[in-house]
């Protein structure tokens, strides 16, 4: 695969593994939920993003767009969805910024020149480059090609996974992976449903493969007060993770640092907003896991 989508390329990033990092956002991810903070990069499509607030309806972007998909209501601009093709010219014209194109294709050359411009923080800090998402594992023939253009560099890769993608996926890649960034939110199957948009078998039975298959692992573990911090969750999470090997367990209490994006993007937020975790309930949650002798870090 000559070219992927991505929706960003963040220098410098420190929590996505060891060292100073360059992380790449892939777009397109197979869950949704609910309190994804980037749901800009759910959908594998680019797509147009639209702050209301900074719109001023001077018509600009109408006068631009090709497909004549935009008309000027009630002093905003207003996109006919089915004619619109997603080109992004009224983001190049909006002098208000009102607008913004998310997603950009990009071919492995490229990419990798960008991972390069940092190789010396890396070999300082000992860094090196994150694929994220989204997900990552969806894009596997590309995501394939950058890690070995990577390790042919001896660049340090670590892949920040759901972990909901064929076996047959993280199996062809085993060898070019450092570190796996390994997310599990809900133990019960039919919650993972409900909110997550899958099952979980497969996502439970790919960490236990890359574990048995020795694989470096931390475990990430969003904790949001009513969905996933109670007895039941924690207590099969704890049975599940003291069959895995894995270094270490993040666990990450709720933000609704992504809340306005939904409305920017004409998706529903599902979540209240208000269901970040207790500094003591996290605390409790983090001493449950290390009476079974896991390491625990709160964040990153």
């Amino acid at each position: 695969m000559n070219s992927s989508t991505i929706i960003n390329i963040q220098k410098y990033s420190i929590h996505d593994g060891p060292g100073i990092r360059t992380t790449v956002f892939f777009k397109g991810c197979p869950l949704k939920c609910w309190w994804c903070h980037n749901p800009e990069t759910q959908n594998p499509r680019h797509e147009i993003m639209f702050f209301e607030e900074r719109c001023t309806g001077c018509g600009i972007c109408a006068k631009r767009c090709p497909q004549n998909a935009i008309s000027i209501k009630e002093g905003h601009s207003v996109v006919d969805e089915e004619k619109c093709i997603l080109c992004g010219k009224c983001t190049d014209f909006c002098p208000n910024t009102a607008k913004e194109y998310v997603g950009r294709d990009v071919t492995v050359s490229e990419l990798m020149k960008e991972i390069m411009k940092d190789e010396v923080f890396y070999d300082e800090s000992g860094g090196g480059a994150t694929f994220s998402g989204g997900e990552p594992l969806i894009h596997i023939e590309f995501l394939n090609e950058i890690l070995k253009k990577c390790k042919e560099k001896g660049i340090h890769t670590t892949i920040d996974t759901s972990g909901c993608v064929p076996w047959e996926n993280l199996e062809q890649i085993l060898d070019k992976v450092d570190l796996f960034l390994y997310d599990i939110k809900l133990m019960d199957n039919e919650k993972h449903i409900k909110y997550i948009g899958s099952e979980n078998t497969n996502i439970l039975e790919n960490l236990k493969k890359l574990s048995d298959n020795g694989c470096r692992i931390f475990v990430r573990m969003p904790i949001i007060a009513g969905v996933n911090d109670d007895d039941d969750n924690i207590n099969s999470a704890i049975e599940f993770l003291s069959h895995i090997n894995a270094e270490q367990i993040n666990l990450l209490p709720y933000h609704k640092m992504g809340m306005d994006k939904y409305r920017r993007l004409k998706m529903t937020y599902k979540l209240t907003g208000m269901e970040k975790p207790s500094e003591k309930s996290i605390e409790e949650i983090a001493d449950r896991f290390k009476r079974f002798g896991m390491k625990i870090k709160i964040g990153g």
